[in-house]
């Protein structure tokens, strides 16, 4: 459940890393592969991902369908929470 918690969390961080993290890993990688511009935010939450990954291995807890499903959960959360309070604020 932990590594479940720890996904959402890298999921729902992945827009704040883009630019401390994503950017410069492309531009290192730039002379070798060449990415497109909206490619950023992919390599953000592959980022994210691999980082509550090894979290999850380290504190021994979660399953790889858990992480995954947890930074899914976690990427759309803002959106999700959107559908959420429309759908609510439709049925009054």
């Amino acid at each position: 459940m932990l590594g479940f918690v720890i996904a959402v969390a890298a999921g729902f961080a992945t827009p704040h890393i883009e630019a401390p993290l994503a950017r410069p890993v492309l531009r290192a990688l730039d002379q070798h592969i060449r990415f497109a511009a909206g490619e950023v935010r992919l390599v953000a939450f592959m980022l994210a991902l691999l980082a509550a990954a090894l979290l999850a291995t380290l504190l021994d807890s979660g399953s790889a369908v858990g992480i995954v499903v947890g930074a899914v959960l976690g990427y759309f959360a803002t959106r999700i929470v959107a559908g959420g309070r429309a759908a609510m604020e439709a049925r009054r």
